[in-house]
């Protein structure tokens, strides 16, 4: 989840110039906290799409008249009753099973539009009436205007509906209780599997390396007249490539069993799911980052000691002999806005190198230089990297 920061809010709060006390509208916020007292003022409140599983902290929100809170988990409505200005609430698609909790709803007299469609307790038999019965203050719901002969019909059964909601609610809160003893359950299997398959993981690389010495002493055995590096290189590329493609069909394997297992649309499946894609999406970063590591540094000087040409920041670049001042001058196109902190400039007697941003640029020079004599500056004009460079020998 995302926690609320007051950074966080203040980004959110860029159309109002970044100011948080006047703020009136707010949206794409994952936890409920702290918005009471660093947002009195809010009137807008977009919070859906999240996983939020409780309204809670917005009841000192007094001016708040539009509160969205589509698509989370949400249970039951309370919390609200501090809203005193709220006209619209928005509660589509949550898990709402606890209809009698409307009646907290009471307390804001201005509420006019409801939406509680998706949410389980509009399968309840007498939903709508004992809704409309119950929030005489209401004008909407769920997208269909109330109408007076309605209201008057609702309030004439209430008694009845009232005893049946009770009873259904009942039975909802009782499955629900079952389905987080399952969801309990099954969250304690997959932990204990992917305990066994660390552990098996462990004894695989374990018999992976044996494997990989034996394979080894009968390459040696087979192939003796490769060179040594060579033989090394293949076998630990054989292994290394055997232990991935059996640990892809496994990730596979536990992939395609996660989205074609059965499971029932709860909460707690919900949260599941966000919590699984996080997790593969976590391993991806790691792969990615370890892969990032394990690149090879830049070879800049070769084991003979020969200086390489080298643009790894891909810059365009000019040469140009000075020979009326009798000097080089390299012009390094580095970006306008690059700060100069980034750039490292080390001129040698035969060569010139840029760190720009850590990559590095380096070019042979035609000739011998005097590095002591030589100046780098900025381009008032381009933010090009100017080095000048006074040649060793003298013009005759």
């Amino acid at each position: 989840f995302l926690s609320v920061t007051e950074d966080l809010v203040r980004r959110r709060a860029e159309h109002n110039n970044c100011e948080i006390f006047s703020l009136e509208e707010i949206s794409e916020i994952e936890k409920l906290e702290y918005l009471d007292k660093w947002c009195r003022d809010l009137k807008i409140l977009y919070l859906q799409n999240n996983l939020i599983p409780k309204i809670e902290n917005v009841g000192k929100l007094k001016k708040l008249e539009y509160l969205n809170v589509a698509l989370n988990n949400i249970e039951r409505i309370e919390n609200l009753e501090g809203c005193e200005e709220l006209k619209k609430l928005d509660l589509t698609a949550n898990f709402i099973g606890e209809l009698s909790s409307i009646e907290a709803l009471k307390y804001n007299i201005h509420l006019k539009e409801l939406f509680l469609v998706g949410n389980p307790c509009t399968e309840f038999e007498g939903y709508r009436q004992f809704v409309v019965a119950t929030l005489h203050q209401l004008k909407c719901l769920d997208s269909k205007e109330i109408e007076r002969s309605e209201r008057i019909q609702a309030l004439q059964n209430y008694p009845e509906v009232k005893q049946k909601i009770r009873e259904q609610e009942q039975a909802y809160l009782l499955k629900r209780a079952r389905e987080k003893e399952e969801a309990q359950r099954r969250m304690q299997e997959r932990k204990d599997k992917k305990q066994k398959q660390m552990e098996s993981k462990l004894g695989f690389d374990s018999c992976l390396w044996n494997f990989v010495l034996i394979d080894h002493s009968c390459i040696i055995n087979s192939v003796f007249s490769l060179p040594d590096s060579l033989q090394n290189k293949e076998n630990h590329q054989a292994g290394g490539d055997r232990e991935q493609e059996t640990w892809r069909t496994v990730e596979d394997d536990e992939d395609r069993r996660f989205w074609e297992e059965p499971t029932p649309y709860t909460p707690e499946s919900r949260l599941e799911t966000h919590r699984y894609i996080e997790e593969k999406r976590r391993a991806k970063d790691n792969i990615r980052e370890s892969k990032k590591r394990e690149k090879p540094l830049q070879t800049l000087v070769t084991a003979e000691g020969k200086v390489l040409n080298v643009n790894v920041p891909k810059l365009h670049f000019s040469l140009k002999d000075d020979e009326e001042n009798n000097q080089i001058i390299l012009d390094l196109a580095v970006y306008r806005h690059l700060d100069t902190s980034l750039l490292d400039v080390d001129v040698q007697p035969t060569y010139i190198r840029v760190l720009v941003k850590g990559k590095p640029f380096q070019l042979v020079l035609p000739e011998e230089v005097k590095p002591d004599s030589s100046s780098a500056k900025r381009s008032q004009t381009t933010g090009h990297l100017v080095v000048s460079m006074p040649k060793v020998c003298k013009i005759i």
